[in-house]
This record gives C-alpha cells, sequence and structure tokens, in this order.
C-alpha cells in the first residue's frame, strides 16, 4: 500500500519540478520577445505555498491508503492540466507573463473558462490530500490558495485589460 502513495506523490513531484523547467524556459523565451511580467512580487508565495502543500503531503500521507474515487478524479484533472499546457504551448508559464501585440489565447479550455489552469490548481490542491484522506488539509491548502488565486488573477486580469484583450 506504501508503494501506491510513494508512486503517486513521486508522479506529482516530479511532474512539479518538470514544470518549473518549461516554465523557465518559456519565460525567458516569452521576455526576448517582449513580453513583460506582471506583478512578480507574489510568485515566491505562490512557489511557497505550492512546495509547502507537496512536502506536506509527503509528510502525511506517504502511508495512507488511496481512495479509487479521488485518484480517477486526481488523474482526470492531470489530462485537463495537459490540455491547458498543450493549448497555450509555448505561452504556458507560472509566472503572468503579457506578450504585447500576442492575440488572447482562445481555443482549447479557454474556449469555455477564462481561467482554466487556475481551475485546475483548483481543484488539484482539494482533490490530492482528499485521495488521502486528509480533508483539513485540503482546506487549508484552498484557503490558501484562493488568497493567492485572488491577488493572481487580479493582476493578471487587470494587464490584459490594459494590453486592450479584456472588454
Amino acid at each position: 500500500m506504501i508503494w501506491t502513495s510513494v508512486a503517486l506523490l513521486a508522479f506529482v513531484t516530479l511532474q512539479r519540478l518538470s514544470e518549473l523547467g518549461l516554465a523557465r524556459h518559456n519565460t525567458r523565451k516569452l521576455i526576448a520577445n517582449g513580453g513583460r511580467e506582471i506583478a512578480p512580487q507574489h510568485y515566491p508565495y505562490m512557489v511557497v505555498l505550492h512546495g509547502c502543500w507537496i512536502a506536506g503531503l509527503w509528510l502525511l500521507a506517504i502511508d495512507r491508503p488511496i481512495s479509487p474515487v479521488w485518484f480517477v478524479i486526481f488523474m482526470l484533472l492531470q489530462l485537463c492540466r495537459l490540455w491547458v499546457i498543450g493549448t497555450l504551448r509555448d505561452r504556458w508559464t507560472t509566472r503572468i507573463i503579457v506578450l504585447p501585440g500576442a492575440p488572447l489565447v482562445s481555443g482549447g479550455p479557454y474556449r469555455f473558462l477564462s481561467h482554466p489552469n487556475y481551475a485546475v490548481v483548483i481543484c488539484e490542491i482539494a482533490v490530492l490530500p482528499l485521495a488521502f484522506g486528509l480533508p483539513l488539509y485540503a482546506v487549508v491548502f484552498s484557503v490558501l490558495n484562493a488568497a493567492i488565486l485572488y491577488v493572481r488573477i487580479s493582476a493578471e486580469n487587470a494587464a490584459l485589460k490594459s494590453a486592450m484583450f479584456l472588454k
């Protein structure tokens, strides 16, 4: 049983680390092409929050059984995550980067939601702890994540609006 928890936590940890590498690569390209980073001051808090979320799961969930229902929901969220990243391609990053003159992405999941990546992250922050039977953990990190996303989405929407992307 412990090996399934380790496998799931290792998957999520490696996924997030590889995504940080992809985000760093895409951020450099976007900045080199004239992109501007918006509201960078919140970014370290977001990194700490996500790092603590994963580290805490390693501490608390390592020997817990995984709920099959929550596991399936989490894996479906991973497909949504890939859909978002695949839609944004080289514009996907963990920072808020506005690329002047580039059209707003409106395909894929962006046809249905303004911020599908954030919707996926909101669900992941809650669902993975629930898969391990940690509802209080899910609530605490969901509240902390909501606070950061409030700042982040407000800054992103203001930046897009000032760049004439939103009406």
